[in-house]
């Protein structure tokens, strides 16, 4: 079949593509995605995404592995990706952050002319339908519902009064004038109609919607094998389902595949850096070194206790009778126990209070969370999460062979420089304090792993426990350099026809989750296709 526009991906980039561009009806647009169609009772209620986030079994969950981490006592990190249409933002927590705004104007800084926080704001705006209106800084009538947690546990409340007695500010705007403080995060879900309750992914907010447009066609569990190109151009998408298939292009194919898996397709077609290309037996149809390189992620250390009150999410035989309960309370009106994103509480804070912007951040769940979910404990807790904001540490996707079928090497290279462990240790420090304060006493019990106290107990732990909290970027960054993939139009170097577009072409990692940020990237790329 012939196409204007095909995309491959429908994840949070790819359906936002799909909904601006065959918003022409003058325009055909083919969605290609290798997962499922995303609409199943698992990715609608927002409380079990804790059955797809650990991958055992892999439900909408690529369940990919990293190399052995050499600084992490070589372990094989866990990379969950969503397998189904809305990608990551049908598994994720739905935590509606943007970053920090001076984030934006150092991508500008950096050669990504028309990316700072002034020129990047209205599309944010465009995307967000937030209950608290509109304002200079927030949108009402975008696709994405965006809105307060509906019953946040006590604990929460508990958790922020203890940062409070630390002389942390609160903040409950995270995507205000201030980043910094301790506060309740926004969440992607819909707060009223038929949906009431439910999680708002990005294919929930773009594609379900405008599904039956006559010049919109999504094919699921279409797994894409190369980018057809002839003559230095990009004329279509060769993929599996019942076969091998070719969606061919007149106007150009778009890349949404992730940080994971736009780098893999792009080298797979024989795009990339020549050497890895040549070693797998590709053919090199065009030298682009930076492909793949540049690899940043937010890498997570978890405070974790036993809970003396029953208050709070449980794997036991107690809690999960109330997890039953309250699952059918959230089918008959949307809210309680089963609307919860489970971190429901946040901080951005400061290592050093020299630092222009906070370096750390918090996701504070009232339940223990352990190896995401892959190990379980039956008593009752809560959890504080930590991670490095903007990490030192650069890794790189690549190729395993040349097989389509076969995931792509990854290897973050965490904590490979060391300035990364010592703000993660610096943040332990502050996630443990907060977590020993006076207001959590009611809950609090036992620590899950307690190292001792000592330094040298802290650095053995986060060695033996940290991993990722999901945030890949950067693996066709954006730029003028010679490492950069696309221009400051996501337009591949070098190609005709051809655009990335999704997390991998930040050129560096914002100062937070990294749904937002993808989503709009993609309708400031979409505006500026159909202007």
């Amino acid at each position: 079949m012939e196409y204007d526009y095909v995309i491959v991906g429908g994840g949070s980039a790819g359906c936002v593509m799909a909904n601006r561009l065959s918003a022409d009806p003058s325009v055909s647009v083919c969605l290609l995605e290798a997962g499922g169609g995303g609409k199943s009772l698992v990715i609608r209620a927002p409380a079990l995404t804790a059955a797809m986030i650990s991958g055992r079994p892999p439900i909408n969950n690529w369940a990919l592995k990293t190399e052995p981490q050499p600084e992490l006592n070589n372990r094989r990190g866990f990379q969950p990706r969503g397998k189904a249409l809305g990608g990551s933002s049908a598994i994720n927590a739905m935590l509606y952050v943007r970053g920090h705004r001076k984030d934006y104007d150092e991508w500008a800084d950096l050669g990504c002319e028309g990316w700072n926080w002034d020129e990047v704001l209205p599309y944010f705006k465009k995307s967000e339908g937030n209950t608290w209106g509109a304002s200079d800084l927030h949108g009402s009538d975008g696709p994405l519902q965006v809105g307060d947690q509906s019953e946040p546990r006590e604990i929460t409340s508990a958790f922020f009064a203890a940062a409070e007695s630390l002389q942390i500010r609160r903040n409950d705007d995270f995507n205000g004038d201030r980043q910094e403080g301790v506060g309740p995060y926004q969440v992607t879900q819909f707060y009223d109609g038929p949906h009431k309750g439910e999680r708002c992914s990005a294919a929930a907010a773009y594609v379900f919607p405008v599904a039956d447009r006559a010049n919109l066609t999504i094919i699921t569990k279409a797994a894409a094998r190369r980018v057809v190109l002839e003559q230095g151009r990009a004329i279509g998408v060769e993929y599996e389902r019942k076969g091998v298939q070719v969606a061919r292009a007149k106007r150009e194919v778009i890349l949404s595949g992730g940080a994971f898996g736009s780098p893999h397709l792009l080298m797979l077609s024989g795009i990339g850096p020549a050497d890895e290309l040549r070693a797998h037996g590709i053919e090199v149809v065009h030298e682009l070194p930076g492909v793949g390189q540049n690899l940043q992620d937010h890498l997570d250390y978890i405070v974790s206790y036993h809970s003396k009150r029953s208050d709070v999410v449980g794997l036991n035989p107690a809690g999960l009778a109330r997890l039953i309960k309250a699952g059918l309370k959230w089918r008959k009106d949307g809210t309680g126990l089963f609307a919860t994103p489970f971190a429901e509480g946040a901080g951005f804070l400061r290592t050093d209070p020299k630092l222009d912007r906070p370096d750390i951040q918090l996701h504070f769940v009232p339940a223990i969370v352990d190896d995401h979910l892959r190990k379980i404990h039956l008593k009752d807790g809560c959890s504080c999460h930590v991670c490095v904001l903007r990490p030192k540490s650069i890794g790189r996707v690549g190729l395993k062979d040349s097989n389509p079928k076969t995931a792509p090497l990854i290897d973050p290279r965490y904590l490979s420089d060391p300035a990364d462990l010592h703000v993660l240790k610096a943040g332990a420090r502050i996630a443990e304090q907060i977590m020993e304060g006076a207001p959590l006493d009611p809950w609090r019990g036992k620590r899950l792993y307690d190292y001792g106290g000592s330094d040298a107990g802290l650095e053995a732990d986060i060695r033996a426990r940290s991993d990722t909290i999901y945030h890949p970027v950067g693996t066709c960054k954006m730029g003028i350099d010679t490492m950069a993939v696309v221009d400051r139009e996501c337009r591949v170097h070098g190609v005709e026809a051809l655009r990335v577009v999704d997390a991998s072409v930040m050129p560096r990692l914002v100062g937070g989750n990294t749904n937002a940020p993808t989503v709009m990237i993609s309708e400031k790329i979409a505006d500026g296709m159909v202007a």
